[in-house]
């Protein structure tokens, strides 16, 4: 049977944030913070109950789901400061991995509502948490993750007609998409088409033929590449002849994602089309300078001096420091400070900026000039 996560929530979201919230401002203002700080305050709620926090959302692992060979789902009983998540939504997962603190973001593939969450997770070559997840994550483990975000998701008003349109682990969004539309008793026109190699890569097999079989508005298609050639834009054309009509949601790599918007232009599509990229941004050809420029930490008054013209981020660990990130590539915002002086130059749009004390995400940012900033 296809594993259960999508159980009714007994809360109304946000009633225990009303609590918390003001104990948590309270514990951080000054003169309270200098008798007892708020982080030993949560440590010792932590060491009372592994779940418990003021500030922050922690899951328990409940169960973990072998989806394909490379592929697991993590299902997980969040405590009570979870506020809960719009399909397609992402979440930023906390964990440490030999006493260092990473942060990676990972698509929800449960349904909104439920009691339970999930995400999935797709083992990199070489991928760091990936693979940590993979060998070490286990049930009754403990994680940190962030309130749900992202805007890869559904209206509240559903369009007549739908396409899902996904290829690889970008089914694990659309997968959340098609929960809720089932659970909503969803009765349009859905079709769900969905790319990749083989059967055996097939990700929520079982969960997708079970929606098939119990949701007559569903219409599934599966594409596997070994047995049925390259998908290709052609190929959604045949597959899905009313493209104009239909809404569509996309999520898959690059190279596919480019080519569905190409067709969009090209054949002057007017249904919208929206999608979701977690791959590395293209970085325009940095203008910054060769020569080195100093980077400033205002807290510690510590820095570096750059070498080239390579992301803050990057510099700052070639450097030896270990600032905060997550994506590595613009998505996240765990990477996010105040630039506090200097000029920067933003690698995803070219932009550059001499304005003090503006947020900047040290993965897409490289200094022109010496920089200070408030970590």
């Amino acid at each position: 049977m296809p594993h259960t996560i999508d159980s009714p929530s007994p809360r109304s979201p946000g009633w225990v944030q009303s609590l918390t919230a003001p104990v948590a401002r309270a514990l951080r203002h000054p003169w309270v913070e200098s008798i007892v700080r708020l982080s030993a305050v949560e440590d010792s709620l932590q060491a009372l109950h592994p779940l418990m926090s003021l500030t922050e959302v922690r899951v328990r692992v409940v169960k973990v789901v072998d989806e394909t060979a490379l592929t697991k789902t993590f299902v997980l009983q969040p405590n009570a400061l979870w506020a809960g998540a719009q399909a397609g939504q992402f979440v930023r997962v906390r964990h440490e991995i030999d006493g260092r603190r990473v942060e990676r973001v990972y698509s929800l593939s449960s349904r909104p509502g439920a009691q339970r969450i999930a995400f999935t997770v797709k083992r990199q070559s070489g991928g760091q948490v990936s693979n940590h997840l993979h060998n070490h994550l286990k049930v009754g483990d403990v994680l940190t993750i962030s309130q749900a975000m992202g805007e890869f998701v559904l209206p509240s008003e559903l369009p007549a007609k739908m396409l899902l349109l996904s290829a690889g682990s970008g089914i694990t969004p659309v997968m959340a998409m098609l929960r809720s539309l089932q659970a909503q008793g969803y009765r349009g026109d859905v079709a769900f088409v969905h790319v990749c190699r083989a059967l055996d890569d097939l990700i929520f097999a079982r969960s997708l033929k079970d929606l098939a079989a119990r949701w007559p508005a569903l219409r599934l298609v599966l594409h596997f590449d070994e047995s049925e050639g390259r998908f290709t834009p052609d190929t959604l054309q045949h597959l899905v002849p009313d493209l104009n009509e239909r809404s569509t949601w996309l999520c898959g790599p690059s190279g596919l994602m480019d080519a569905v918007h190409q067709l969009w232009v090209d054949l002057d599509i007017a249904a919208p089309l929206q999608s979701e990229r977690f791959v590395a941004f293209t970085r325009l050809p940095a203008t910054a300078p060769g020569t080195p420029v100093q980077v400033r930490f205002l807290a510690s008054q510590k820095g570096f001096a750059t070498q080239g013209s390579e992301p803050l981020l990057v510099q700052a660990e070639q450097a030896g420091f270990g600032p905060k990130h997550g994506c590595r590539i613009g998505i996240c915002r765990s990477c996010q400070c105040v630039k506090a002086s200097g000029t920067v130059e933003n690698l995803q749009t070219g932009e550059v900026s001499s304005a003090p004390n503006e947020l900047i995400r040290l993965c897409i940012t490289a200094a022109r000039s010496d920089v200070t900033l408030d970590l």
